[in-house]
């Protein structure tokens, strides 16, 4: 072939994949809790486009609570929620297939108005409302450390379950004595005059917990993970750039308080620094001992009512896939 007809051809393909469309990018159905970190972290995702240099395009779909991500879940309406090890722990006990990546390990607090409140004794005759459902990891805990003190907070107590947002304003209107409330919300309503009868640290050091261990995380089937492993790593990178934007830069920060219903400087500032001391900074390793060791505390001392069939955590419990090699 003579030369000029290599160069028109070669300018001919070159020119066809410049016409060619960008190939799309993996795409991960995320189901968040509407009031939750999550979605501030899918708003500085958008806003700095770390999701077109990782090469993911994601839908997300908001939801109103931690039930709603668990159906979503289970019904293969998201390819990854954000829930508790201990439910998925329950999951794969009961032979489901779904695994856990940290996420957070900020903690609520069980938060009160009458400082009489001062320990679980003082709980008797109360009404506790506890922010999700009867299976949330936090109200569990909660309740094996009572049992610990020779107290059933189902019995002793009035329990009413609901929403985040719902029981707090329940909490700060009075209807409530005392709330077990997630962590951001537990800021809301210590700026509205309730304090912090039990922080929810003070029980996971009790039931053996070593350091601060992790309470949410993103879960996802491991037959998803199989297939999308590569993808989910560029998805872990991306999450943990999108974590230390929002604890060091202001402009990210700006774009995460746009998803905060607080507007309260001081409880703003409380959420950030509450919100980035639970980026997980320990090993895979040690958040897995952890766990292994408060599931065993709730095991032993609520049975299957709480921990389902298993007696410790199940294999399996943590994704183990290494996401170092991530970026693209």
């Amino acid at each position: 072939m003579r030369p000029i007809f290599q160069k028109l051809l070669l300018s001919a393909l070159i020119a066809l994949v410049a016409l060619a469309p960008a190939r799309a990018g993996d795409r991960l159905r995320l189901a968040l809790q509407k009031t939750g970190s999550g979605v501030w972290e899918i708003a500085v995702i958008t806003a700095f486009g770390l999701d077109k240099q990782a090469g993911l395009e994601l839908t997300v779909t908001e939801l109103a609570n931690t039930d709603a991500a668990k159906i979503a879940i289970q019904s293969n309406s998201a390819d990854i929620v954000v829930s508790d090890w201990l439910w998925v722990a329950r999951q794969r006990a009961d032979g489901a297939k779904l695994t856990f990546y940290p996420h957070s390990t900020a903690i609520g607090a069980l938060m009160a108005r009458d400082k009489s409140v001062k320990s679980v004794a003082d709980l008797a005759g109360k009404k506790i409302g506890v922010a999700g459902g009867p299976l949330d990891k936090s109200w569990l805990m909660l309740r094996a450390f009572a049992q610990r003190q020779g107290v059933d907070l189902e019995k002793a107590a009035t329990i009413v379950y609901g929403a985040p947002p719902l029981i707090a304003e329940k909490a700060a209107e009075g209807e409530l004595d005392a709330a077990l409330e997630f962590w951001n919300f537990a800021a809301d309503l210590e700026a509205r005059g309730l304090y912090r009868a039990l922080d929810l640290r003070q029980v996971e050091t009790a039931l053996g917990a070593k350091g601060s261990p992790v309470v949410t995380g993103y879960v996802f089937d491991e037959g998803f993970a199989a297939k999308n492993a590569e993808a989910l790593a560029r998805f872990f990178a991306m999450i943990d750039k999108a974590r230390h934007l929002i604890a060091t830069s202001d402009a990210a920060w700006r774009v995460a308080m746009q998803r905060i219903p607080a507007k309260d400087p001081a409880v703003l500032a409380l959420y950030r620094k509450s919100y980035s001391e639970g980026i997980p900074a320990r090993s895979l390793a040690e958040e897995r001992a952890d766990a292994a060791l408060l599931f065993s505390a709730l095991a032993d001392i609520g049975g299957p009512a709480l921990v389902g069939r298993a007696t410790k955590l199940p294999p399996g419990t943590f994704y183990e896939a290494a996401p170092a090699s991530a970026a693209r």
